[in-house]
């Protein structure tokens, strides 16, 4: 009895997108990286929801019996995410900073999800629909996400690419789980020590809000990177110890006197300033003029060990914003250094919008413990991943997708992930066709599919 072989279902995936996962093969078993491969090819073209379900028709699989084994590609197959995180990081070193130190940003997001099943999930501040006078609350997952903040080839703007997302569980999944709980410092501490292991042989200096100017976290990692924050104006500083002599009494003093707090020093008459010009301060595109003032102090808390720190106090001539101090735990850095450093970390929620609007963070739709733990930190990498694959199909001088109504100056996100899927759509037939041969039309299933993904995008 002959077996008539099946016909293929869907598109295949192009040689293109295949050479760029390539160095993420060996984290797969062979059945896994090519159902990885359709999920990431949906992933990539699909407009709105990224479920497996939408991904597997934008391949044109819906008719594809098999299915759930896409499904359990996030669920239950054996890889690693920390393995893929590794090697993401090193193909954002290996093409953007291939020497010098790695700045790298920290931030929490919250990802909004409802249901009864998805265990990890909390009640959390809203800090989209929050402000200073409103509080709101919102239930969902909260990541812990770290990103290298680096300029890109194709474009002026600074980019904030992620690399490792850690999902940080609330109080009472942890109390349910019967498992000690975790503050975000600690899995920030924890994340932070990781990178570094990675990247024994590099210089990295870590980059957070206020949220991570702790001393536990501090002293962590001191001994392998710097630490980059906010500063509180009232934050208790020191001088250095005086030297001891041979008749001195007691234990070796921790601490000298206590130094004027912060904001003292902004009405003080003696307060020496000094002005500078910082790039990209709160999105201005030109140079904004800040006053200055800077020293070195021993930071101190009760209970733990004394950190010298440079701090930075910064206020704004024209009286728009309130004054900021920030500190850095490598004393040898200048003032506009630590500030030029701190203001990279505003493009990471730049990076947590764009990755909502163009690849459907918050519009997962499984409940599964390993799926919801794989699915949110794979499409920010993929986001990562679509920055360098656009390095290949853009450059300086591409034009932005713009209109007359829209004046668009520089290359962003959106053409970036356009550039992929013009690619991936359309780039395998023209590299099919011999230039002494016909060129070969567009499969009608695939414009079938376009047409759709523009009829029933959401």
């Amino acid at each position: 009895m002959l077996h008539h072989p099946r016909p293929a279902i869907g598109d295949p995936v192009p040689q293109i997108l295949r050479d760029w996962l390539g160095p993420l093969r060996q984290c797969f078993t062979a059945p896994s990286w090519e159902h990885l491969l359709v999920l990431a090819m949906g992933a990539l073209l699909a407009t709105g929801k990224r479920t497996v379900t939408s991904c597997l028709r934008m391949t044109g699989r819906a008719e594809a019996a098999n299915f759930a084994s896409y499904h359990q590609i996030l669920s239950r197959a054996r890889w690693c995410p920390r393995a893929v995180a590794k090697h993401i990081l090193a193909m954002v070193i290996g093409h953007l900073v291939p020497d010098g130190p790695i700045v790298v940003g920290l931030d929490d997001t919250i990802e909004r999800r409802w249901g009864r099943k998805i265990s990890a999930r909390g009640i959390y501040r809203d800090p989209v629909r929050s402000s200073h006078g409103h509080f709101v609350k919102a239930s969902g997952l909260r990541w812990l996400s770290f990103m290298v903040l680096t300029p890109v080839p194709w474009t002026r703007l600074m980019k904030a690419l992620p690399v490792l997302t850690l999902l940080a569980p609330s109080e009472r999944a942890d109390l349910q789980a019967g498992r000690r709980h975790k503050v975000l410092t600690d899995w920030a501490r924890q994340g932070a020590l990781q990178l570094c292991r990675w990247l024994p042989d590099r210089r990295i200096i870590f980059v957070g809000d206020s949220s991570f100017a702790v001393h536990e976290l501090a002293h962590a990692i001191t001994r392998r990177a710097t630490l980059i924050s906010r500063l509180r104006l009232d934050a208790s500083l020191f001088a250095p110890p005086p030297a001891r002599t041979g008749n001195t009494p007691g234990r070796p003093a921790q601490k000298g006197k206590a130094l004027p707090k912060l904001k003292s020093l902004l009405s003080d008459p003696a307060t020496v300033w000094s002005r500078i010009i910082v790039s990209a301060w709160y999105g201005q595109a030109e140079g904004k003029a800040l006053d200055i003032t800077t020293g070195t102090a021993l930071w101190y808390r009760p209970g733990t060990p004394v950190l010298p720190v440079r701090w930075v106090l910064v206020r704004d001539p024209d009286n728009r914003r309130a004054p900021q101090a920030f500190f850095s735990t490598d004393v040898s850095f200048d003032a506009a250094q630590i500030i030029a450093l701190f203001v990279r970390r505003w493009q990471i929620e730049v990076t947590f919008a764009e990755t909502r609007a163009h690849l459907g963070v918050e519009t997962q739709r499984q409940w599964s413990d390993n799926a919801i733990a794989r699915t949110t930190p794979a499409l920010l990498g993929l986001y990562s991943l679509v920055t360098l694959w656009a390095g290949e199909l853009l450059n300086s001088k591409s034009t932005p997708y713009a209109a007359a109504w829209y004046q668009k100056t520089s290359l962003t996100f959106s053409d970036a992930i356009g550039a992929v899927r013009m690619a991936l759509w359309v780039g395998d037939i023209n590299q099919r066709s011999p230039s002494d041969r016909e060129i070969h039309n567009i499969p009608a299933s695939r414009l079938v599919r376009m047409a759709e993904a523009l009829c029933f995008a959401t």
